[in-house]
């Protein structure tokens, strides 16, 4: 009973050190600075975004603008310009009607922007255009221009510069082209278009872009300032109360540790004397001249019980608080775990490099986990051979624990846990509590392996 009470002590301070040490370590790696930049990283990333945002809607909208002014200015010279100089000789191709459109065109409409003009038949032949080429030449007419010349609307597009009636357009990239209807006197329905240089819709989104988004931008970036300040004293006020809590827990891993330390004095200056001075008692009554033979069995028996339970309780007391765990490292604690199972008949074998370099909160573990495994080793599997493996990376440290025992099914572990040997259970509980994993695993009469994985951080 008092092995049972005590290893559940045991675990139970494990567990403890475990919990408060993450949480110290949680707490310990923010900081003011971290805090205010990553509020200001993410700040900045939403100006960015925003303002990328910005750019787009500024260039759309001016190149909405841009296509809505040209079609304006293409039905205001369709209607003022071009429409009052059609006369009915135009549908017949009468030279002098061309000749005299030809010379309106190249005075008053073709500019830097609009750089072609032409003139529709409803079947397609083009009537006019400031390119000579096309002039006379016929191509078939789209539904978009169809509509155009049966509703009146009109219609505007990028223009597909591969089409037939184009191929002399190649060198302009790309152009914008709008189509309006106009009549000739006569009532004949001609659908007059216009191209203009796609430069112009993107010189008037640029425009606009270069117009709204400087003070756009500026209000967010004033913005983004305005909250730092503010971001730094809430982030000075959350460190503070972090430092209460270090505070705190630091007390705490200190109470644990003096628990420890109070409960090993204890034992050793109250129980272990007491028991050691009943073993002499008893050792002195059996020298005694005169003892009967069954009394003297008796006493040299009782003697030795006491002496065992003595060994039990010191072993108890090291497992409660190894003295060499911190003081002399872990590849030591390892070496007289392996010494107490091989005095109990298990030949243990332990390759662990570098392990005093570990971090405390992973020692503190892999010590707990080895201790563990050799304990069921000896008790339980009737192994002769142990190995014990430790190597680590930067990251973590892999344990692994094996023997050439009777092993288990997996059955085993949850009859073991529901008749409250918590041992395993618990040292899982540890490894989750620090980031870890645990993972035993067994066959019958194939040996037992025990494996954790911590992080280092």
């Amino acid at each position: 009973m008092l092995d049972s009470n005590l290893t559940l002590s045991l675990n139970r301070l494990h567990y403890i050190d475990a919990v408060l040490s993450r949480r110290k370590s949680a707490e310990l790696s923010g900081g003011v600075w971290r805090s205010v930049a990553g509020f200001s990283l993410a700040g900045v990333l939403a100006v960015i975004a925003l303002g990328f945002g910005l750019v787009v809607a500024s260039r759309r909208v001016g190149e909405q603008e841009a296509i809505a002014a040209v079609r304006l200015q293409t039905v205001q010279v369709a209607r003022e310009i071009v429409e009052p100089a059609i006369t009915n000789g135009l549908t017949s191709g009468d030279p002098a009607v061309v000749l005299a459109i030809d010379d309106l065109v190249r005075r008053f409409v073709i500019s830097d922007d609009l750089v072609r003009v032409k003139l529709w038949r409803a079947d397609g032949r083009i009537m006019y255009a400031n390119d000579p080429r096309l002039m006379g030449e016929t191509f078939p007419i789209d539904d978009d221009e169809i509509a155009v010349l049966e509703t009146g609307s009109v219609a505007a597009g990028v223009s597909d510069l591969s089409g037939a009636e184009n191929r002399y357009e190649l060198a302009n990239r790309k152009l914008l082209e709008v189509y309006v209807r106009v009549q000739q006197p006569d009532g004949t329905a001609l659908l007059f278009e216009t191209y203009y240089r796609f430069d112009l819709v993107s010189r008037n989104g640029s425009r606009l872009m270069r117009d709204f988004a400087p003070v756009s931008l500026g209000a967010l970036a004033a913005l983004q300032l305005v909250q730092i300040p503010l971001a730094w004293s809430l982030a000075r006020r959350l460190r503070e109360r972090q430092r209460e809590r270090e505070r705190l827990l630091e007390s705490a891993l200190d109470a644990s540790s003096a628990e420890r330390r109070r409960i090993a004095s204890d034992l050793h200056d109250g129980v272990v004397q007491d028991l050691a001075g009943v073993a002499l008692i008893l050792s002195g009554a059996a020298l005694q001249p005169g003892m009967p033979p069954s009394a003297l069995t008796a006493l040299e028996n009782s003697a030795s019980e006491v002496r065992d339970t003595i060994g039990s309780l010191r072993t108890l007391l090291v497992e409660i608080y190894p003295p060499n765990l911190f003081e002399e490292g872990l590849e030591s604690a390892l070496d007289d775990l392996g010494s107490r199972a091989g005095s109990r008949g298990v030949d243990v074998e332990i390759t662990a490099p570098n392990a005093n370099q570990l971090p405390k909160t992973p020692t503190a573990l892999i010590y707990r986990a080895v201790q563990e495994a050799l304990r069921n080793v000896v008790s339980h599997s009737h192994a002769k051979n142990a190995w014990v493996t430790l190597s680590h990376t930067y990251g973590s440290a892999v344990l692994e624990v094996r023997d050439n025992g009777v092993g288990f099914d997996d059955t085993r572990l949850e009859v073991a846990a529901a008749e409250g040997q918590l041992g395993i259970r618990s040292l899982s509980g540890l490894a989750a509590d620090a980031g870890g994993t645990l993972k035993v695993s067994s066959i019958p009469a194939g040996g037992t392996c025990l494996r954790l994985e911590v992080p280092l951080q």
